[in-house]
């Protein structure tokens, strides 16, 4: 809620809204706010007016602009999160005389009530993010200095063009099935239309048909696995890292909207696709950049792109030698994507770390683990100004991964307050997780 311009005692202010018809629910908003403000439901992403104390930190990481949305609304009758969650749209802007203010013995009560909460609710909330490492206060909000432009929402609901019809040219697996997952590399042609995308970009795809309450399904969100030139060079598409759960953690079976129809999509399909989306998550183009990759599972989307385009690179003799580090992790070799072209990489071009979990006979192994024990090769990078550190996967390791950080930079005798900062000021640490 914004009171700074018409005082904390006004009956008119302006509240923080999401627009449902933009939004395409990748929770990067709700895992940003420190005050816990955002919540969703199956269908809509929606802010608390009683929590919202206009930090702002949600809206510069969303990839759509769907975040950035206001309107003017008596403070006493503040859209509610339970109407928000039934929205299929934002509301209009309410005229003038819709914006009388209430009776001074209505308005105030309620208002002094939202006063207290917010305040209360706000500094209880920033008192616990303050007291745990995540990407509310170290994920950078600005891209690296020499990342290469970033074209996004070229298409979507609110773009002339709703989508893109790109044509499936190829789906192959790339993990042994299991039980419990089943990954694909999608490829999808984009045919003559334009779709610039950038090495960390997402796109949108819409899968077809209605959900439960008869309502077409919004878009999913998807990092792209394929460099700026394409997945085939020279070509107009893009490829994607797709995996779909065949079970939940009880063991009963589980079918994803969206990642069951893209890993079932055979060639020849059409899909309706919108974005691209972000500008921070993107890589240096600055050939000496040293690159630091760790990801889980279908994290390793944005790092196999930033890999290929540096591979490209030093085939075609443009490439100045930055160095590469990769720390991937999976339950065990059987779900870790890609791991045969991983291996046919040479060893002076990137560094390869791979920690399983789960593997039979041995003992659990977490990326973090084999970052402390990398501590002597990360420390240096961490002091330096043109190294990038990029964390993809299940929101689950994101704690993990800069405890480590940490702890490398304390045990390299460096402040991590001034490592963090500098960090994120730079845009030096990029955190996507899910």
């Amino acid at each position: 809620m914004d009171m700074s311009t018409t005082g904390a005692g006004a009956a008119v202010i302006k509240q923080h809204l999401i627009d449902p018809e933009i939004c395409i629910r990748c929770n990067t908003c709700e895992a940003t706010c420190p005050v816990g403000a955002i919540t969703h439901d199956a269908r809509n992403y929606v802010v608390d007016a009683q929590q919202c104390n206009l930090c702002m930190a949600c809206v510069p990481p969303c990839p759509t602009g769907s975040i950035d949305n206001w309107r003017a609304v008596l403070r006493a009758k503040a859209y509610s999160v339970e109407e928000q969650l039934g929205w299929e749209s934002l509301p209009a802007e309410l005229a003038p005389e819709q914006l009388i203010e209430e009776p001074a013995d209505e308005s105030e009560g309620v208002g002094q009530r939202s006063m207290d909460a917010t305040g209360t609710q706000a500094a209880a909330g920033l008192a616990r993010s303050e007291s745990s490492l995540s990407s509310t206060h170290h994920n950078a909000l600005v891209p690296p200095w020499s990342a290469a432009h970033a074209y996004t929402n070229l298409y979507g609901p609110k773009s002339p063009e709703k989508f893109i019809t790109a044509t499936v040219v190829g789906n192959v697996r790339v993990t042994e099935v299991g039980k419990d997952y089943d990954t694909h590399h999608v490829v999808l042609d984009l045919g003559s239309l334009p779709f610039p995308v950038l090495e960390g970009q997402s796109i949108g795809i819409v899968p077809p048909g209605v959900d439960a309450s008869g309502r077409p399904h919004h878009a999913r969100q998807y990092s792209v696995a394929s460099p700026r030139n394409g997945e085939r060079p020279g070509y107009n598409n893009v490829s994607l890292t797709i995996k779909r759960v065949l079970e939940d953690h009880q063991g009963r079976p589980v079918r994803g909207v969206a990642s069951n129809y893209l890993c079932d999509l055979e060639v020849g399909d059409e899909v309706a696709v919108i974005g691209p989306f972000g500008s921070t998550f993107l890589m240096p183009n600055h050939p000496r950049s040293a690159i630091v990759m760790i990801c889980t599972g279908t994290g390793s989307a944005p790092m196999r792109a930033m890999t290929e385009w540096r591979r490209r690179l030093r085939a075609s003799g443009k490439f100045a030698g930055g160095k590469l580090l990769l720390f991937f992790g999976a339950r065990s070799q059987k779900e870790l994507p890609y791991f045969g072209p991983l291996q046919n990489l040479p060893r002076d071009f990137i560094d390869i770390n791979l920690a399983f979990s789960r593997s039979e006979g041995e003992p659990k192994r977490y990326v973090q683990d084999l970052m402390r024990e990398r501590a002597a090769d990360l420390a240096p990078l961490l002091a330096d100004s043109n190294a990038y550190f990029y964390v993809c996967g299940l929101r689950a390791m994101e704690e993990g991964v800069l405890l480590a950080l940490r702890d490398v930079a304390l045990g390299a005798g460096l402040s991590w307050e001034e490592v963090a900062t500098a960090l994120k000021r730079e845009g030096r640490l990029h955190l996507e997780t899910y």
